[in-house]
């Protein structure tokens, strides 16, 4: 209570937020940003850092590559050199796929290569020290000064794609992942091929110092009631269907009806489908790669997994760190992320978040980010969000989604990111100044805001 007191001893900003640009009512909610904080000296930054961001200041026990430590009461990533690592990244780094961007790629850097090695150089000018999912991870090895980065796999994924053509390309009940009636194909013996062919292709990476850990797929949709849908939804001789058939059978005697389900059933066959899920894909990864850390799944949903403590008490027995895709709140809850590591007793890092500017000159009405007025209050958002992350102290780092803005005339992308200003250059490179002015002012000084809060 302490900490929270002194961060809150100065009057916050307002903040105006909306939804997106469709709706009229702005909010307004108190933003604490670091020039605010009583007591905390803004003119200087954090001491020296290791060549990957590590807080040379301190140090544990270096095994040559990335490893969690809890210290204290306070988790921390390690990295290879055994310094204390916050993991302050940048999702997506990439150049785009439309014609426009590859022609302004050329003109501004000739070629991705030199892309790579300049925006990289950028962004650790800027505190940042690491790439999160589905950056361009073959020009950032190549690098002769590389960034910690992360790799993403989707076995699920790409069974699901098999899985979609099965049934013409398309499903009569689905959610915005496109599951077919939103449930992941754990217990299908096809899924296992892929789980084995897709974490195969990891074994190129497992022994670079550089590489933090894996992801395996992004937002399944692990819905609560998913032992019912299993029940009713599917065919009966679906491997879904017979799993769950046989898995209430035992729990609750042979020819349990579905009118026979409570909630502490549904809770209970949901650690079963997502222990199955976690022990097929960690199995897999371990085989190929002992080295590095397991990331998680990249859980999002509130009203499922995130408030759900015996999922993530599941996700504790596999993951070495919790990931979670953050949206819906303009602040961090304290109890609610408090309880991430909690109820799993391990670390998380928070692996989308961010906000778009209506003054970005794009529409804006797409996205699970919240708009703000301009570039700046995009910046005041990042310091507001990522000082709650810290109060935690189980959170070991965070990546803004996303490096660059998509091509509004690429009409291929993903219509969730193609009119909404997410990033932090547009879609021809060029930086927004507002915003990386408060995201250095942050970063920069990460390692003495954690001294800070633990102090108070």
């Amino acid at each position: 209570m302490l900490a929270s007191a002194s961060l809150q001893a100065q009057a916050p900003r307002q903040i105006e937020y909306r939804k997106n640009a469709t709706v009229q009512e702005w909010k307004s909610s108190p933003t604490p940003t670091v020039d605010r904080l009583k007591g905390f000296k803004l003119r200087k930054a954090d001491p020296a850092t290791d060549q990957y961001g590590g807080w040379k200041s301190e140090s544990y026990e270096a095994t040559g590559f990335f490893r969690t430590q809890k210290v204290g009461d306070r988790w921390w990533l390690v990295d290879p050199e055994g310094h204390p690592y916050i993991f302050k990244g940048v999702a997506v780094f990439s150049v785009g796929n439309s014609d426009r961007q590859r022609k302004a790629l050329q003109e501004r850097f000739g070629t991705r290569q030199n892309w790579a090695d300049s925006e990289m150089e950028k962004l650790r000018s800027m505190g940042f020290n690491g790439l999160g999912a589905w950056s361009s991870v073959k020009e950032v090895r190549a690098s002769d000064n590389p960034m910690p980065y992360t790799v993403i796999v989707s076995p699920m994924g790409r069974y699901h794609g098999v899985h979609l053509k099965r049934y013409g390309g398309k499903y009569l009940q689905h959610g915005w992942q496109n599951y077919r009636f939103d449930l992941a194909m754990v217990f299908d013996p096809e899924f296992d091929k892929y789980v084995d062919s897709e974490l195969a292709r990891i074994e190129e990476y497992k022994d670079d110092p550089w590489l933090v850990g894996y992801f395996t797929d992004n937002e399944i949709p692990w819905v609560r009631d998913a032992l019912d849908r299993h029940l009713t939804l599917l065919a009966h001789d679906e491997p879904g269907y017979l799993a769950a058939r046989k898995w209430l059978d035992e729990r609750k005697g042979k020819g349990a009806r579905v009118e026979d389900i409570t909630p502490e059933d549904r809770e209970a066959f949901n650690a079963f489908y997502l222990d199955t899920y976690l022990s097929k894909v960690t199995k897999a990864l371990r085989r190929h790669d002992t080295n590095h850390l397991y990331l998680g799944c990249r859980f999002n949903q509130w009203r499922e997994e995130l408030t759900s403590k015996t999922m993530f008490e599941v996700a504790g027995k596999y993951m070495d760190v919790i990931s979670v895709n953050h949206y819906q709140r303009w602040s961090p809850d304290m109890e609610e992320i408090s309880n991430f590591g909690k109820w799993s007793g391990k670390p998380f890092i928070v692996t989308e978040f961010y906000t778009k500017g209506e003054d970005s000159g794009l529409p804006n009405t797409t996205g699970a980010g919240w708009n703000v007025r301009t570039q700046e209050d995009r910046g005041w958002f990042y310091q507001n969000f990522c000082l709650q992350l810290l109060k935690s102290k189980c959170c070991v780092g965070w990546h803004w989604f996303k490096y660059m803005d998509n091509d509004p005339e690429d009409l291929k992308t993903d219509p969730s990111n193609r009119d909404s200003n997410k990033g932090m250059v547009k879609w021809n490179f060029e930086p927004y100044p507002e915003l990386l002015e408060r995201m250095q002012q942050f970063n920069d000084r990460t390692y003495r805001l954690i001294k800070y809060i633990d102090e108070h």
